[in-house]
């Protein structure tokens, strides 16, 4: 299961913070000689896979190291999955699970079996008081390690993480399949083998699940929802790189487009908050407050998405331009760059409805669900690229550039709709969730037609993509 990486390369100074990164050269290099190996097997099934860059604690060789032939000698690699591959759990050449309840005689699979085979309405109360039962002993058999040697069981390190009274009696336990992630398979058995983490990746291979968008091959930071708390706790003892959210974001500024007594619609850029995050407080909202007091932002645009915003200067008009949102009579028009070319099946223009559903374990992603998600309708066409007035890079100008007209204001609904195999097929140039990272996200709100909330004149505005 340690495998060593042939190579001079540098390891970085701190460990990956697995929520935002950048792939460091060493995991790409061990990515790559897992895709070698998950090449030679037989799946039907799409999965995310794992990577962690270790060093023995000295930096010195393993005892095997002569007949490896590692230019490095201190450098090895260990490989994960998330969950169960085809069914099992204890595939050669990846980390075991952190605790494995899948022994067909133990006690999980045992009671789990019976539980199963009470099918009776009658026990119906005492079937789910076992199946409660059963999870939290499962969740107290998984104790996890962390880089000073200290154990917690998931249950504690759940309660410890949420400091919210509200929150722990709201969810006690963590959500089943907390554990079995990629990333606490590597960390445990590391720490369980002396070793030292350097840096870790996560990518995803096979076929993409038909309700979120995952790309294969491409590289995903660890899942927030399961893995957060559990990650926040066995990553204490390593020199961690910092969250890009505690940096701080640039305090970027808008332009006006229109002023009048009583609204205004401005410009916002690409990287600066529609309204105050947990971290960062800077916003159009509050910029807007600064320049008239008792602004109110209509509407919202996702950080990395620029174009134009409707501000209302006081209460009453924010209602009445709200009101026009909710019944759906402003019409809003946005252009964008796909990453690639459109799939030779997708008309050059049409409508994509894809209910949306956010994905409560890894929000803020969202993901397609017929069942228990909002509908969701855009209109398409795609554009040649002299709509676009302001200068396109030699790169960008072989990219499909396409106009979006949204029906509805679902959370990520152009970006799902560009992406999803089920859309557009594409996504979004610049969209880290769906997609793929560039300096930006290619996505700008271009258009808006609305009523004046005084006068009910038919209005109109227009604001290059800068891009």
């Amino acid at each position: 299961m340690l495998h060593p990486l042939h190579t001079d390369l540098t390891p970085p100074e701190r460990f990956t913070y697995p929520f935002c990164y950048e792939p460091h050269p060493l995991c790409r290099l061990a990515a790559a000689e897992v895709q070698r190996h998950l090449a030679t097997m037989t799946l039907t099934e799409g999965k995310m896979f794992g990577v962690l860059v270790v060093s023995t604690p000295d930096g010195a060789p393993t005892p095997d190291d002569s007949s490896s032939g590692s230019s490095s000698g201190s450098l090895y690699f260990l490989a994960a999955y998330s969950g169960l591959l085809e069914g099992r759990n204890d595939w050669p050449y990846f980390v075991p699970p952190v605790y494995d309840a899948q022994q067909p005689d133990g006690h999980f699979k045992t009671t789990e079996r019976v539980i199963s085979a009470m099918r009776d309405d009658s026990q119906r109360d005492e079937r789910r008081r076992m199946s409660q039962e059963l999870q939290q002993w499962l969740f107290r058999h998984y104790r996890v390690l962390n880089a000073h040697g200290e154990a917690h069981d998931l249950i504690e390190v759940w309660q410890d993480y949420h400091c919210s009274e509200r929150i722990r009696r709201r969810f006690p336990m963590p959500p089943g399949g907390t554990g079995d992630c990629c990333a606490p398979k590597l960390l445990q058995y590391a720490y369980q083998q002396g070793l030292k983490p350097l840096c870790m990746a996560e990518f995803w291979w096979g076929p993409s699940p038909r309700s979120e968008v995952r790309h294969h091959g491409q590289f995903y930071p660890a899942c927030r929802g399961k893995c957060k708390p559990v990650l926040t706790w066995m990553l204490q003892g390593l020199d961690v790189d910092p969250s890009p959210d505690a940096d701080g974001l640039t305090k970027l500024d808008i332009d006006i487009v229109y002023e009048d007594d009583v609204m205004a619609v401005v410009n916002k850029p690409s990287g600066l908050l529609s309204v105050p995050g947990r971290t960062e407080h800077h916003s159009v909202a509050t910029i807007v407050q600064q320049r008239w007091e008792g602004a109110l932002l209509v509407h919202r645009l996702d950080m990395w998405t620029s174009g134009l915003l409707v501000v209302a200067k006081n209460r009453d008009i924010y209602r009445v331009l709200q009101r026009q949102f909710a019944e759906r009579s402003v019409r809003k028009r946005y252009v964008a760059l796909l990453s690639g070319p459109l799939p030779a099946e997708k008309p050059t223009r049409g409508t994509i409805s894809l209910p949306l559903y956010a994905d409560p374990l890894n929000r803020p992603r969202q993901v397609v669900d017929y069942q228990l998600g909002k509908p969701a309708v855009t209109d398409y066409e795609v554009l040649t690229p002299t709509i676009i007035h302001s200068p396109i890079s030699i790169i960008h100008s072989q990219l499909p550039l396409i106009a979006l007209y949204p029906h509805t204001g679902r959370t990520h609904q152009l970006r799902m709709h560009c992406a999803h195999k089920d859309g557009l097929g594409c996504p979004i140039l610049g969209d880290e969730l769906y997609g793929q990272q560039a300096d930006r996200l290619y996505l700008h709100a271009e258009q808006i037609w609305l009523t004046h909330p005084v006068t009910g004149q038919p209005m109109h505005f227009e604001q290059q993509a800068p891009f």
